[in-house]
């Protein structure tokens, strides 16, 4: 017979393995970056994460990147990612929380993969730009499209439509921001942070009881929307500043002071000025 006491172990076992060998590998990165043999380039980070957990997700997905290094389209790698989130949503809507917590912690790392092996691999395209962000846009409807339907007889339904509306408007304000010459990078809610806020909070919701689990993604996406809108906001505020400052005035390049005026003699006697048209090389050449 199966008691919930049971149930709960053997939903709670998978993720404890899983988060020992993670806590086991990073013990392992931190020992080797201190004697400094991790031999990892300049990663790319943000401020919440930094470049100390960031490269030890690089070094956590180093051995893959290798393999798949010029033999796999980084291209495909999006579209597994799109389709990794739209199986989160999947798993979402039909309440399997656990599993929609580590597809979407795939999907997550399936992002970073594709934008990594483009750069080391020389293959980075216009194209390819395009359908990564696309690809991030419409990942992230298919996820909280999944939300909204678990949680749609709940007012918890309110906090993941403003999850939703703020992860967007980050994204739209940095890409309109970016199309006007503003770069922007600021703000502590970007796509890395609202997978793993997202992923964890509904890992954890997965060990609970269906009541308390819908608590614990209504909150989750509570503070997703609130910090999205927060720094969706930021940026909004920090690309206006920028342009409507003033721009630095160019001084301006003295006149030269105009020659005097040469008598008619002189005039005549000077020589004929060259055409605007005349082909001084040729002139040269046939000297």
């Amino acid at each position: 017979m199966v008691t919930p006491r049971s149930r709960l172990l053997s939903s709670l076992l998978p993720p404890l393995v899983l988060a020992a060998a993670f806590l086991g590998a990073f013990g392992v990165y931190c020992v080797l970056r201190a004697l400094g043999k991790t031999n990892l380039e300049q990663v790319k980070h943000d401020r919440v994460f930094g470049p100390f957990l960031a490269g030890f997700l690089i070094w956590l997905i180093g051995p893959v990147e290798r393999r798949m290094l010029g033999r796999v389209s980084p291209n495909l790698i999006t579209v597994l990612s799109l389709f990794g989130c739209a199986a989160t949503g999947a798993a979402v809507g039909v309440g399997a929380l656990g599993a929609a917590a580590w597809l979407y912690g795939l999907s997550g790392i399936l992002d970073i993969l594709d934008g990594r092996l483009a750069r080391l691999g020389n293959s980075q395209t216009a194209a390819g730009a395009l359908l990564d962000s696309v690809s991030d846009r419409w990942g992230e409807l298919f996820v909280f499209a999944g939300y909204t339907w678990y949680l749609h007889e709940s007012l918890w339904l309110l906090t993941v439509l403003g999850a939703f509306g703020g992860s967007v408007m980050v994204s739209y304000t940095r890409a309109r921001a970016e199309g006007l010459g503003v770069a922007l990078s600021t703000g502590i809610m970007q796509r890395a942070e609202r997978i793993v806020l997202v992923a964890v909070g509904t890992l954890a919701a997965a060990a609970c009881e269906p009541a308390t689990a819908e608590w614990i993604v209504g909150l989750t996406m509570a503070t997703t929307g609130l910090l999205s809108v927060g720094t969706a906001l930021s940026r909004w505020h920090t690309a206006y500043k920028m342009l409507v400052a003033p721009k630095p005035v160019v001084e301006a390049v003295a006149a030269t002071p105009a020659e005097p005026v040469r008598p008619l003699a002189a005039a005549a006697a000077a020589p004929a000025p060259i055409p605007a048209t005349a082909d001084l090389r040729r002139a040269v050449e046939q000297h």
